[in-house]
This record gives structure tokens, C-alpha cells and sequence, in this order.
């Protein structure tokens, strides 16, 4: 069987096409060419190149240190004896996810650009691209910590043993179709076990620090809005502080808010219409319940009654014990057991049975 490695230049991918080499897989490398010669990517080049980004690292996703990783990427698939391939995705990483990105934040939401990447780049138009180049494969593998099994006529996706590095929260986006055609290798491993294999095998990037984020420096490098004050308030609209824009807050944050309080304050609430950020106590800023759409739901089909879950509205979180259930036609309503820290409209809310992902879907409506 031919399978293709979505490489990165990170240790994850290296040796997952070293492990399926040595299982006898005939593997093909390629990577994503995310940097462009778009006006925007030549305008962010311009403001890193003049240190104008505040707080900018390398160690992220859309980032023109990008070509060392290619370069890096090439010489492991060098030494595994496997062809390497690049494959320019910028034009569609820039019109899907970076503009899914901007337009969020800009309209007061929290985005989850890696969700959306996976599920429309990474595992849809990068294997895409990849055959219409003409490489020949008949399965696609990237470095993600978590499982796909097949039970009962469905693939199933359930996250990885490594329970500090399981990715299947980002992964719940894809389709049975997506699930059919995917390898993930290191759903059994741990990082150490990962990166041992790499020393091992003698590869230079073995202890590489991992990719971070989406990007690491301040989100207004990407987004480009002028400053516009507005004023901080608390639930019964009394002003407490001045921001210069709604966008530079997220829901939860309590830090860097820039209010003397007693306690410490959350943001609750961002709003675009009034150019107002929302702020509150602990206990009258948590959250019982959430509205999702968007609803996908892979390893069942949509519940039409209660059912008991656990469900992830953040990345690096546990989930949390909820009752699901239908709201209208096509959401799903989430009631959780124990009220939570503030929760942010726009990120995935994601369904799990133990290590079985059940589903997920956008954050619509917090309450």
C-alpha cells in the first residue's frame, strides 16, 4: 500500500514515516507551502523583517521560517530513502484560514484556526493537491496523536494514548469519507517514546521543540484593524476602563485586562455592535450551558434525546460531564453538570464517550 506523510520538519511526522516505512508501506513525503507571495504575506514579511511583530517566534505555523522546516523535512526524508514533495497550499491557507481567522475576531468570536485547517487543509485540499500533482498513494499519514479504528461499519476516531499530547479535540471536524483514507501511526505512542525513536535513528531534529500555535506573536500582526477605544463594562453596563479594541480580548481572560478590581475579573462577553468589552466576577461569570452548530457527529448518528457525555469547549482542558441534546433542527444544546469558567463563542465543543469522539461543533450561543 502506497500511503503519502504530511511532513512538517517536526519530529511527529519524521518518524511517523519511519514507522510505516518499517511496516512495509511503500511512503511518499510532501509538506505544505503556507508562506505566499500574497499582499498580505508580503506585508506580515515586511513588519517581522523590521521587528515590528511583538512577541513573534518561529516555532508556529504561519511563520517565513518555514523554509527551514522544509529544508529540514527534505534531509529526514533523505535519510529514510522516500521521495519528498512540496506542495504550495498558501493561496488556499490564506483564503479559508486566515481570512476564517480575521473575520472571526474582527466580529468578537474566538477562533480555532488549527480546527479549520485540519479539516479543510491538511486532510482535504493538501492530499488533494498532492494526487493532482501526480503523486500516487492510497492513504494519507500525518503526526497527530490520536486513533482511527473501524467498529461496526464506522471508522472511529479516538484520541491517543498520550493524554497530554492527544490531538483528537482537533480532529473532530473530519468526515467518514476523511477517516476512510487516513493513517495516524503515533496514536500509541507517548512524545518521549516518539522522540526517542528519533535519537535512535540518528534524525538532527529529535529534540526539536514543538510547533506551538497557529502563530506566536501578537494576533494584530494578522488582523491589521486600527485601534478604536471603547469601553470596558461590567454586566449591568457600568464603564470600568477604556480598550482600544474588542478584538485584543478573548472570553476567560483575566490577566492584562488593565482594571484594579478586588478580585480578579473575567472577560465575558465581546461586543461588536457597541465596541464594548464585557467583564465580571468569577462566580457571575460562569457558564451552565452552550449552544452548538455545525454539528458533525461521526461515530453516531445525531442523538434525538438526552444523552450523558463528556464534552471539550478548549484544547488544553479535561472534558467536562454534560447532557446533550437536540436544539431545533440541526444544534445541539449542552447542559453541564457543574458550571464552568467562562466559555468562548466560536471554538468547537467537543463530544466525547471515554476516548471515543462522539462529535463537535461551533460554540454558537454561551448561557
Amino acid at each position: 500500500m502506497r500511503v503519502l506523510v504530511g511532513m512538517s520538519g517536526g519530529v511527529d511526522s519524521s518518524v511517523a514515516a519511519l514507522l510505516l516505512k518499517e511496516q512495509g508501506y511503500e511512503v511518499s513525503g510532501a509538506i505544505m507551502s503556507l508562506w505566499g507571495s500574497s499582499i498580505f504575506f508580503n506585508e506580515l514579511k515586511e513588519k517581522i523583517e523590521k521587528n515590528e511583530c511583538k512577541n513573534m517566534t518561529h516555532c508556529a505555523c504561519l511563520s517565513p521560517n518555514k523554509k527551514k522546516d522544509i529544508e529540514e523535512a527534505r534531509e529526514i526524508a533523505k535519510k529514510l530513502e522516500i521521495d519528498f514533495h512540496v506542495i504550495d497550499c498558501s493561496r488556499e491557507y490564506e483564503n479559508i484560514v486566515i481570512n476564517y481567522f480575521k473575520d472571526e475576531y474582527l466580529n468578537g468570536r474566538t477562533p480555532n484556526p488549527c480546527i479549520c485547517c485540519n479539516k479543510f487543509i491538511k486532510f482535504g485540499i493538501f492530499p488533494e493537491l498532492a494526487r493532482k500533482s501526480g503523486i500516487k498513494f492510497d492513504k494519507f499519514a500525518t503526526g497527530h496523536y490520536a486513533k482511527i479504528d473501524f467498529e461496526n461499519g464506522k471508522y472511529i476516531l479516538k484520541k491517543g494514548v498520550n493524554k497530554k499530547k492527544d490531538q483528537s479535540y482537533f480532529l473532530y471536524g473530519l468526515t467518514q469519507e476523511q477517516l476512510s483514507k487516513i493513517l495516524l501511526p503515533l496514536g500509541n505512542y507517548t512524545k518521549e517514546e516518539i522522540r526517542e525513536i528519533a535519537r535512535k535513528y540518528g534524525f538532527v531534529i529529535a529534540d526539536k521543540p514543538d510547533s506551538q500555535d497557529f502563530y506566536n506573536g501578537d494576533y494584530n500582526d494578522i488582523l491589521s484593524a486600527a485601534p478604536k477605544e471603547g469601553n470596558i463594562v461590567d454586566k449591568e453596563g457600568n464603564i470600568l476602563g477604556k480598550h482600544s479594541g474588542f478584538w485584543n480580548y478573548t472570553i476567560g481572560q483575566r490577566k492584562g485586562i488593565g482594571i484594579a478590581a478586588p478580585k480578579p475579573l473575567y472577560v465575558t462577553e465581546l461586543r461588536k455592535e457597541t465596541n464594548e468589552v464585557v467583564v465580571a466576577y468569577k462566580e457571575a461569570a460562569l457558564n451552565k450551558k452552550i449552544i452548538v452548530s455545525n454539528v458533525i457527529f461521526s461515530a453516531i448518528e445525531k442523538p434525538n434525546k438526552e444523552l450523558l457525555c463528556n464534552v471539550k469547549y478548549r484544547s488544553a482542558q479535561e472534558p467536562k460531564e454534560a447532557t446533550i441534546k437536540p436544539y431545533g433542527p440541526d444544534k445541539i444544546e449542552v447542559i453541564f453538570t457543574e458550571a464552568q469558567n467562562p466559555i468562548a463563542i466560536g471554538q468547537s465543543a467537543v463530544f466525547y464517550n471515554g476516548d471515543i469522539v462522539l462529535g463537535g461543533g461551533i460554540i454558537e450561543r454561551v448561557l
